[in-house]
């Protein structure tokens, strides 16, 4: 079972994280979280960059998905604009 530690509130509302947990956790200053709050329960989901492995492979995939069905960079442009018009 994992050690509890205890922390409290500031008056501007700010949590401190015990660094045996930031250390455990790689949490460094400036990190985001998602803070997710139901009754009692106060949850905080570190956000983390997505992984770029295969994006190399994505983007071929679609570069040929468009010269196949025949779609121009005008085509793209124009779908951006009608879509933000929305």
């Amino acid at each position: 079972m994992e050690k509890v530690e205890i922390t409290s509130v500031s008056s501007r509302g700010q949590v401190v994280i015990p660094q045996s947990l930031r250390d455990k956790m790689k949490i460094h200053e400036g990190e985001k979280f998602v803070v997710i709050g139901e009754d009692s329960t106060i949850v905080l989901k570190k956000l983390e960059m997505p992984s770029f492995s295969g994006i190399d492979k994505l983007l071929k995939k679609t570069r040929d998905f468009a010269k196949k069905k025949g779609i121009k960079e005008p085509d793209v442009e124009n779908a951006i604009k009608q879509t933000r018009k929305k």
